[in-house]
């Protein structure tokens, strides 16, 4: 994928007012519009090389490549994403993530989300809760033929470079969707090992909720994913925004917590009820984040809360309050540093000014004081009914928002896959055209890091138009990159870490590419230095035009995303000049 080299962004309008959403829009489209990630991709061009002779250069001035999170949830709860239905043999489940898989690597993302515990349940072998009824059709049924799903993802997904975040529900114990009945319930569910720690809510829903602020409840969600962390070799633990319940899921009413409440009082307690209930949720959540970075400190903790913090915030916002309903203080857990990227369920339309998707965003952004990733999630399922609620370009739109806003930090969440599966309204097919063009590295969380991974060793040996690049020695991670360049065009790729050798189709240089009479275009504002208004530029011919260098660029990032130094070969070569 050929990238041209130019600068990223660093620090784009890092201040002002969303009292306009148009006007601000159309900033945005100023922005992006000349900038290189938004612009369509060249097409390498075939030619006839020969090498003569390599020799070592500097790597100051080949290109950044790209960094931004691209990912998906792939929900579990009522066969929503995968499996499409419970009971499926085994062959078929392999075969339906396989695909989910293959659509992520041919899309560019880089991330799946991917729910294990829909509610006290497993979609992988678990040592201490049940196998999940979505994924057999009876709770506690292993597949047959075995497998465990979990680990066949997470290898499947390295092999093609992508990471994993397991999404765990924490509180979460029966849900409606759940049709084998409560009677078959397996013994080690926690409505069988806990039955006083979880509440029926409603009268006529099947939903079933453990006691935030039962002790209990904390130790068995903090084993559930200790057990994870220590046995997969997973790249993330994930949350959504399932604390306390939504009140409609209890007809309304409060939450039936009676007992837990009158034992902290009993035990000398003097907060109110409310503040009691976020101190529960607070202190599970930070002694979530030290267990997995005590066990593995590469994994990263992200939660997606609900997009609103409280209304008012910023002050024209309006909406649901999960402060005061959820009981989940979000901003609390970014400000304090116990998550590594927060993805706020920005739901909304960038025109809608009670909840505007963009003035969102830049609160999140904006209180955000120990620099963790903001990541929001992206309502794409809105585009799959015949009667879609967004717009068809409400989606690009939002991607172009979060590059302005959050660089050089950028990502986002789709929710969920199946609108990229379905391909909704050509969501997928336009962004595979436009912004995913290019594949992306995972942005770094240095705060992760154990310090900078050694520079790698390679090889490179050129055959007709092509590069092959072979790793001799490099520390281990989940990519490495192989960048060429000739004659100032540059391609990228970034290769999965179970790989140790990729081809790499050359770059036509400019000169040869163009002919005599061709032109290259500078887009307006490109660079500082280079003219401010779009114009002709005439290619340079090479001083030997029959002899160009070709430039190989290799770095490793390591499991936080750091990168290593760039080890850089320079191969003089033979060009045959094509006919155009």
């Amino acid at each position: 994928m050929t990238r041209l080299n130019g600068p990223t962004f660093s620090s784009v309008l890092k201040s002002f007012s969303v009292s306009s959403v148009c006007s601000v829009a159309l900033l945005a489209s100023a922005f992006i519009g000349v900038h290189p990630w938004f612009q369509t991709p060249a097409a390498a061009q075939d030619n006839a090389l020969d090498v003569e002779a390599a020799m070592t250069e500097t790597a100051a001035d080949i290109p950044e490549v790209p960094r931004e999170f691209r990912a998906a949830w792939i929900a579990t709860v009522a066969n929503i994403d995968w499996p499409t239905e419970p009971g499926l043999s085994t062959a078929d489940q392999q075969k339906e993530m396989l695909a989910l898989l293959d659509l992520c690597d041919e899309l560019n993302l880089n991330a799946i989300v991917f729910q294990v515990r829909p509610h006290a349940d497993a979609m992988y072998d678990s040592k201490i809760e049940p196998w999940s009824y979505y994924l057999t059709g009876e709770q506690g049924q292993a597949p047959d033929p075995y497998y465990d799903p979990l680990k066949f993802t997470v290898d499947e997904a390295h092999r093609r470079g992508i990471e994993v975040h397991v999404w765990f529900n924490p509180y979460r114990a029966m849900h409606p969707d759940n049709l084998s009945g409560n009677d078959t319930l397996a013994d080690n569910h926690v409505a069988n090992t806990m039955p006083d720690a979880v509440k029926k809510l409603g009268e006529k829903q099947n939903m079933w909720w453990m006691d935030p602020g039962d002790r209990r409840v904390q130790q068995q969600s903090l084993d559930v994913i200790a057990d994870v962390v220590d046995r997969y070799d997973v790249d993330g633990i994930h949350f959504d925004d399932y604390f306390y319940p939504y009140p409609s899921y209890n007809d309304g009413n409060d939450f039936p917590d009676d007992a837990s409440y009158k034992a902290y009082q009993d035990a000398g307690g003097r907060l109110n009820r409310g503040d009691w209930r976020r101190k529960s949720v607070n202190d599970f959540v930070e002694e979530l984040h030290s267990v997995i970075k005590a066990r593995k400190p590469h994994v990263k903790f992200g939660i997606s809360p609900f997009g609103i913090y409280r209304p008012g915030h910023p002050d024209y916002i309006k909406g649901f309050d999960q402060y005061e309903e959820l009981y989940a203080d979000a901003h609390f857990w970014l400000e304090r540093g116990w998550v590594d990227y927060m993805t706020p369920q920005l739901y909304w339309e960038i025109r809608n000014p009670d909840q505007s998707f963009v003035g969102l965003l830049k609160w999140w952004n904006d209180h955000n004081p120990e620099g963790r990733h903001i990541w929001p999630g992206l309502y794409t399922s809105r585009l799959n009914s015949e009667n879609p609620t967004f717009d068809d370009d409400e989606i690009p739109m939002q991607i172009k928002w979060t590059r302005v806003l959050t660089q050089p930090s950028s990502g986002h969440v789709h929710f969920s896959i199946k609108a990229l599966q379905k391909d909704s309204r050509e969501v997928a097919t336009k962004l595979k055209a436009g912004y995913y063009g290019d594949d992306a590295l995972v942005p770094a969380s240095p705060w992760m890091s154990e310090g900078q991974p050694a520079a790698p060793t390679f090889t490179a040996q050129r055959e007709d138009d092509t590069v092959t690049v072979t790793l001799e020695e490099a520390p281990p991670g989940l990519a490495w990159v192989v960048q060429v360049g000739v004659e100032g065009r540059w391609t990228h790729t970034v290769v999965p870490g179970t790989e140790t050798t990729t081809t790499v189709t050359l770059p036509a240089p400019q000169a040869l590419e163009a002919g005599p009479e061709a032109t290259n275009r500078v887009p307006r504002g490109f660079n500082e230095d280079e003219p401010s208004d779009d114009q002709a530029v005439e290619p340079a011919e090479p001083a030997n035009p029959d002899a160009l260098d070709i430039t190989v660029a290799v770095f490793t990032v390591d499991r936080a995303g750091v990168a290593s130094e760039k080890t850089v070969e320079t191969i003089t070569s033979q060009w045959e000049r094509t006919p155009r």
